[in-house]
């Protein structure tokens, strides 16, 4: 299983990849910026995301929105920022590409010209608001930030979230966020994917033509932090939510790191679907949990490991607390059975075949060429990370699983209504989190 392309660097730096599919007379545009929240610094987050709005304010020579043009040529347009990249991609028809590459081209080396206070304060505005929406004002909004801001030292560049602090996008200047993209949104730090109804060699003179003159800018120095827990740690966190909430939270395996795998498969045999082990018992069998959900968050630097549970009505989070860990160390200590690991598998498998129905967009082809190619320096480690799964076992899947959470110190964070901190587990310890 793979998805053929050809690679090639730009005198400037910016890599490109091209992967030929004709079936339909579209082709995707997917651009990389390797930046993320991870490289921004305390007192100054939320960057990252704040350029992912400001990128489509409109550019030098295209001082307007950048939706309308590409709409109007039957386009589909987004983005969007993690702790680790940001991405921004159109699907167009072929007529089109010729357009969508001219625009993000032009945002690469012309936008600062463009970005005045006023766009800006506005956008500043935008974010905060989104910020509002998301997490502030949403029911356990603010659990993911405050789990994060236990577990990473205030230093990490995982202690902050990707939306930023509210305090720091207000002390924002114009003069720090053209730094700042200076830094980071320029060709050697960038990768370009192209995947559809063009030819090759079209598609790197199409790059050339667009991209081939823009300055290349120092090439960032790689993010590297360490984390760890010296000893597990209990916090709450009250909310304005109707029925408590419990958070577990272990460091894991960077992603494609050994053991990144096997720690999704533990995870999805834990609490993915109804017939996972803790949705069986704790939601349809015993009645004591609302939902439950497990995931193993790859990222750049280092992972995190996390169970996420709502008691039902009257219940006690140590209840669900004994019960959660009672089936961690069961699944540690034994590994999955065959049946289980069989699921596990042919659901990773189908995740795979997924990103191979589309040429472009969050996951399509040209996406998953640009994540390998910013992560790994290799569009082609496609079937590489499929054989992870492939090759895992129940013994590798249990092996992983008591190396990195049976074994190993944890947070867990209470989310219990305001006012009534005596749903918390015993002890914890108040989490402020803005």
């Amino acid at each position: 299983m793979q998805i053929p392309y050809t690679k090639r660097t730009l005198s400037n730096g910016l890599d490109v990849i091209v992967h030929e599919d004709h079936q339909l007379p579209m082709v995707a545009v997917s651009l990389w910026y390797h930046v993320g929240s991870k490289n921004e610094r305390p007192g100054r987050t939320g960057f990252a995301h704040l350029f992912e709005h400001l990128m489509f304010e409109g550019s030098a020579h295209h001082d307007h929105g950048y939706f309308p043009p590409l709409q109007r040529a039957g386009g589909l347009i987004n983005g969007s920022t993690s702790t680790d990249r940001t991405n921004y991609w159109e699907v167009v028809p072929t007529g089109s590409l010729e357009l969508a590459l001219w625009m993000e081209s032009d945002r690469m080396g012309y936008l600062l010209p463009a970005l005045t206070e006023a766009k800006f304060a506005n956008q500043r505005d935008v974010v905060l608001n989104e910020r509002r929406q998301n997490y502030e004002n949403r029911p356990y909004g603010m659990a993911g930030l405050a789990l994060s801001a236990a577990m990473f030292a205030p230093d990490h560049p995982y202690h902050w979230p990707t939306i930023g602090a509210p305090e720091d996008l207000r002390a924002a200047s114009l003069d720090d966020v053209h730094a700042f993209f200076k830094t980071f949104y320029h060709p050697a730090n960038a990768s370009l994917a192209l995947a559809g109804d063009l030819e090759t060699e079209q598609g790197f003179d199409l790059a050339e033509q667009f991209f081939g003159d823009l300055p290349a800018g120092p090439v960032p120095d790689p993010v590297r932090a360490h984390a760890a827990l010296a000893s597990s740690a209990d916090f709450v966190l009250e909310d304005r939510v109707e029925l408590p909430r419990l958070y577990l939270g272990w460091h894991s395996p960077a992603m494609f790191a050994d053991d990144d795998a096997e720690l999704d498969v533990f995870a999805d045999v834990l609490a993915h679907g109804k017939t996972s082990r803790l949705y069986r018992s704790l939601v349809y069998e015993r009645r004591i949990a609302t939902d439950v959900s497990a995931y193993q968050h790859s990222r750049e630097i280092g992972g995190l490991f996390q169970i996420a549970c709502t008691a039902a009505a009257g219940v006690a989070l140590s209840e669900l607390d004994a019960a959660i860990r009672a089936a961690v160390a069961e699944l540690a200590a034994a590994g999955p059975a065959p049946a289980e690991m069989e699921r596990a598998l042919a659901q990773s498998e189908a995740q795979f075949l997924y990103r191979l129905q589309t040429i472009g967009g969050f996951g399509g082809k040209s996406d998953q060429l640009n994540a390998y190619n910013t992560y790994l320096g290799d569009p082609g480690y496609f079937d590489r990370d499929r054989q992870r799964y492939v090759n895992a076992t129940s013994a590798g899947v249990a092996a992983a699983a008591r190396r990195w959470l049976q074994d190993a110190p944890l947070v867990t964070l209470s989310v219990v209504p305001r006012g009534r901190r005596q749903l918390a587990l015993p002890n914890a310890t108040e989490v402020s989190v803005s």
